[in-house]
């Protein structure tokens, strides 16, 4: 029987708009847009790097909650509101990322608000982290 999981963390807004930080169906982990949002002061620090850094804390929060870590994450989708921010929020993503190198999107849409700078979603797999891992570069 398939086990379905949804994470919560009590924003105003999940609650708002009806939906959950993860829902998790079996090995599959779906984390929705998250921003920079501090879930305990509810603050939004100004700065883009502050803002990525805490997008990660809420996204790595949420992923141990149903026992999986970043390095679960198979595909990662990068909202990035002023172009002129994507060299520092890539350098925190290729941080972060190193070694896991999962898909990914980068795109500079309007966000829901100017307030946020960047907001990242991803899938993962629950255990991707310990899995064989092949690389291959084509192309050269």
């Amino acid at each position: 029987m398939t086990q379905i999981t949804k994470v919560k963390t009590g924003s105003k807004f999940e609650e708002r708009g009806s939906y959950s930080r993860i829902v998790a169906v079996d090995n599959w982990i779906f984390v929705s847009n998250t921003a920079g949002r501090d879930p305990r002061s509810n603050v939004i620090p100004d700065d883009v790097t502050e803002q990525t850094l805490q997008v990660f804390a809420n996204i790595e929060m949420a992923l141990a909650a149903v026992g999986a870590t970043l390095s679960d994450v198979v595909f990662s989708r990068v909202y990035i509101q002023d172009p002129k921010d994507v060299a520092s929020v890539m350098e925190i993503i290729g941080a972060k990322f190193r070694g896991i190198n999962p898909a990914t999107t980068v795109t500079c849409p309007p966000l829901g608000s100017t307030v946020y700078k960047v907001e990242l979603e991803a899938t993962a797999w629950r255990g991707a982290g310990k899995a064989e891992v092949e690389e291959i570069t084509v192309g050269s």
